[in-house]
């Protein structure tokens, strides 16, 4: 008996539940009720909706909390939970869509998905020249709920039912067989005298001039019968219209019923032989075209490798520029003798403590070419004004000091806390034997000091390669390259181009281009963050080694 009770014991404590051991675990089950009556119905239009993997992903993500609150075993799990859901929904999510993004045509005129789009034709009406017209009466009831009677060109009186118009002797008179849903369906008539329709239910018939007062509502209005649309021609009759075009399954295949042209799918258009194409397109893959087009055509590629390469000198003269002036003013900060520190370091440290991008539209305005204070100046000591945001080189030289104004006092702190670290019994022994502060300076100071900066300054590298806020904010990327078919500008780095591309084309917007264009990014920053990894483990195990 004992092994077999040895056996069945971990099996039950792996399917255990927490047993309740007071308050907590009662609120901690309403809470997971409540989340669950919330969830539940959203995953049910989900599963309505055709969204399958959204759908799987939320009720996976709900089932684990469900384990992870009631199971025992699974009690550990719940620490990492939060962070794993978070990181899947806000990073492996978004990196997954934009990787597809990215294979697609997806942007303005291909925003839909292809059944979208064969409904929006199909919904299209065009009126033969031989189509019908319906003189008709207007009833209106007291709620303005408005009844039309039709004369059809053969005689035949109808009566709209809603939307729909079925013929009256259906739903009035002793042969009335009623609508086809509800077979009980009747209407009461009232004929006056003469023999004309005067009401219809509580509706009463409107008078001429009644009518035209109500000529837009019964514009908007579109009837059906047998499969055609009937709608306002002119102020006294409605006419037929006939579906434009029909999607036939299984050729693939849409056919304009007016002119007998065969559409066929090519592209994420419905292409005639002859090349016209009808819009809206849909979204298709389409491969590497855009990673194509991005590389070899002139239009695109040309700004593209400008803006390339002003992003890498952008992130590297940002880095240098920050460093040099931070460390310097560290350098000085750090000296023995220097007096009143403390005010000095509260005075440098100012423009850290202003959010950066209060301080990128400051800086906007002082470079203001007619009314900023910066030409104010030069205009003052040189009788001459530069247009720092309309020519290519003053922009980029513009956008470099309000980076470097932003960045100085993040190099200043690291490289203050670093110099602080250094013993003084090195300057010391350098000083007996003779070294003078250049010499301090470049064989103590720098090898000591980027041992524990060099990390700092890849990661700022790789910060400013992604610098959207001061580029935008400064510029807008602005002013644009000549020649170029996509918004790019001479101060457009990488990030602002993609944003711009997506957001800012004057032909619309080319998500699927963009995106292409940030998995560029994308594997840049990998290799920087990779190349900044090994390095710091590098400096690591030189250290220890020291």
């Amino acid at each position: 008996m004992q092994p077999q009770e040895h056996r069945k014991t971990p099996a039950r404590l792996a399917l255990r539940l927490a047993f309740p051991s007071g308050w907590g675990w009662y609120v901690r089950l309403a809470l997971l009720a409540a989340l669950d009556a919330v969830i539940i119905p959203f995953l049910i239009q989900l599963l309505r909706d055709g969204q399958y993997v959204f759908f799987a992903s939320v009720a996976v993500g709900v089932l684990l909390i469900n384990i992870v609150s009631l199971v025992e075993r699974a009690y550990p799990a719940r620490y990492l939970l939060p962070g794993l859901l978070f990181m899947a929904a806000m990073v492996v999510y978004p990196m997954l869509y934009n990787i597809y993004v990215s294979f697609t045509n997806y942007g303005t005129g291909n925003i839909l998905s292809m059944e979208q789009v064969i409904r929006q034709l199909e919904a299209q009406t065009y009126a033969p020249p031989d189509a019908p017209r319906y003189r008709y009466e207007v009833f209106e009831n007291a709620r303005g709920e408005m009844t039309l009677l039709l004369a059809a060109p053969d005689g035949e009186l109808l009566v709209s039912v809603g939307q729909q118009v079925v013929p009256l002797r259906d739903v009035w008179g002793p042969e009335a067989v009623g609508l086809e849903d509800d077979p009980d369906f009747r209407l009461d008539v009232v004929v006056d005298d003469a023999g004309n329709i005067v009401q219809i239910g509580d509706a009463r018939r409107l008078e001429r001039r009644d009518v035209l007062q109500r000529l837009r509502s019964l514009q908007e209005l579109r009837l059906e019968m047998d499969g055609v649309v009937l709608q306002m021609a002119d102020a006294s009759t409605f006419r037929e219209l006939r579906p434009r075009y029909t999607y036939v399954r299984s050729e693939n295949v849409l056919i304009d019923n007016q002119t007998g042209v065969v559409y066929t799918p090519k592209d994420g258009f419905f292409t005639s032989p002859d090349g016209e194409r009808l819009l809206p397109g849909f979204r298709v893959t389409v491969g590497f075209a855009n990673y194509v087009r991005l590389l070899t055509n002139p239009a695109i590629s040309g700004p593209f490798f400008k803006i390339f390469t002003w992003t890498f000198v952008w992130a590297g003269a940002s880095v240098l520029l920050t460093f040099t002036m931070g460390l310097g003013l560290a350098l000085i900060l750090n000296h023995p003798h220097m007096k009143l520190k403390g005010l000095y370091r509260s005075l440098l440290i100012i423009p850290y403590a202003v959010p950066g991008f209060i301080g990128a539209l400051v800086w906007r305005g002082l470079f203001n070419t007619e009314f900023g204070q910066v030409n104010r100046i030069v205009q003052a000591l040189f009788d001459t004004t530069i247009p720092w945001l309309q020519d290519p080189f003053w922009a980029k030289v513009a956008v470099l000091i309000v980076n470097l104004w932003l960045g100085y006092p993040y190099m200043m702190i690291v490289s203050l806390g670093a110099l602080q670290s250094i013993s003084p019994e090195l300057y010391e022994a350098a000083y007996c034997d003779g070294a003078k502060p250049w010499q301090q300076f470049r064989y103590i100071t720098l090898p000591l000091l980027m041992t524990s900066v060099a990390p700092l300054l890849i990661s700022s590298f790789a910060f400013n390669f992604n610098n959207f806020t001061v580029i935008y904010l400064v510029t807008r990327g602005r002013p644009p390259i000549a020649g170029a078919i996509t918004p790019a500008g001479a101060t457009d780095i990488l990030i602002s181009y993609t944003y711009r591309l997506a957001f800012e084309g004057g032909r619309g917007a080319d998500y699927g281009l963009a995106a292409a264009v940030s998995m560029l990014i994308f594997i840049i920053v990998g290799t920087i963050t990779w190349f900044n990894f090994r390095f710091t483990r590098a400096l690591e195990e030189v250290d220890h080694s020291a």
